[in-house]
């Protein structure tokens, strides 16, 4: 029997750099409730939510991936052709083939990387970090580019009134590469494929194309379903992270959850019983909720404002439709 040659890699990986993508227009609830019946009040009471970001004709998925990956390449201190996998996660990027990574890819000048989609909604950018993780430890990536990025108005029907407020557009990204130390732990992730039906587009694609249903497909979700599944369920996949990595709540300097809902997070932080200490991401504020992309752009706010700072220990922990969800403990960049 040969002997197959064992992987070369990086003892450790971790995240080097990250930038993030804001469309430019800014969309206040007063806009939203042009469509439905509600007030700005009640919005924010549900959700948190002040304003979000919607995206121009011109800011595609592409566009704001290769914005936001530019600014994360050079906040790592790299060259784009040293980076040997891109890795971008989206729910709203329409065409079936070619994947939108080859794309973003060859935009960023990366030369040949190993570049593929993965649709894991807001537990995405989770997902995209541990297969970024993998190849920088194995070896078939010295640096691997993690793109989670969204153009959720395009799914958003503006007439329903338990999610037309939620969405936004955005695009977050990292550079992940070597490290002589863990920097990256261990990921807690999974699916409840039972739950399915709780986050889901309203019509396949196959349906609309036979011209079944009379609006494009949105996104819908059955809310009192998700908060319970979010604030209980994640929680006790948040601690499991934590215990993976080896510290505890007060070991924290940073928690960075999917940028859901606000009720969710505040929730989540009293379930986990987080010391005052440790800075909460709250950009779903005047971000809305942008699914894969908002853990990195959550991140990339609050290490530009200063409220974290390089070398900070933090859990980041996604979870949406699937359901799935993906938790590990980062050192920031």
């Amino acid at each position: 029997m040969a002997k197959i040659k064992p992987s070369r890699g990086a003892a450790h990986a971790r995240i080097m750099g990250v930038g993030g993508y804001r469309p430019t227009r800014v969309v206040p609830n007063e806009v939203i409730l042009e469509k439905i019946d509600s007030s700005d009040e009640w919005i924010r009471s549900r959700s948190g939510i002040a304003t979000r970001h919607w995206a121009s004709e011109e800011e595609t998925v592409s566009a704001m991936s290769v914005e936001a990956a530019g600014k994360a390449i050079a906040d790592a201190g790299i060259r784009p052709e040293q980076i040997g996998a891109v890795v971008v996660s989206t729910v709203s990027h329409f065409k079936q083939t070619p994947a939108i990574a080859t794309e973003i890819a060859d935009k960023l000048g990366t030369g040949r990387p190993a570049a593929f989609d993965i649709s894991a909604g807001c537990a995405g950018f989770g997902y995209g970090l541990t297969l970024a993780k993998g190849m920088v430890v194995d070896g078939s990536a010295e640096y691997a580019l993690v793109i989670g990025v969204e153009r959720l108005s395009d799914l958003t029907d503006l007439e329903d009134r338990s999610t037309a407020f939620l969405f936004g557009d955005g695009a977050g990204a990292v550079v992940v590469g070597p490290a002589k130390e863990p920097a990256i732990g261990p990921t807690v992730w999974g699916s409840e494929g039972d739950k399915s039906e709780t986050i889901k587009q309203t019509e396949s694609w196959e349906a609309y194309r036979t011209g079944a249903p009379t609006k494009f497909p949105a996104i819908t979700q059955e809310g009192q379903a998700v908060f319970r599944w979010a604030v209980f369920e994640m929680a006790k996949v948040a601690q499991q992270a934590l215990d993976a990595a080896g510290i505890t709540a007060n070991d924290l300097d940073v928690f960075i959850p999917h940028q859901a809902n606000m009720r969710i997070i505040d929730s989540m932080v009293k379930t986990l019983k987080l010391p005052e200490h440790v800075t909460v991401a709250r950009d779903v504020e005047t971000t809305g909720n942008t699914s894969a992309a908002s853990i990195p752009l959550a991140m990339e706010r609050l290490l530009a404002t200063g409220e974290a700072k390089s070398g900070d220990t933090a859990l980041v922990i996604g979870f949406g439709a699937g359901l799935v969800y993906a938790a590990t403990v980062v050192t920031l960049p």
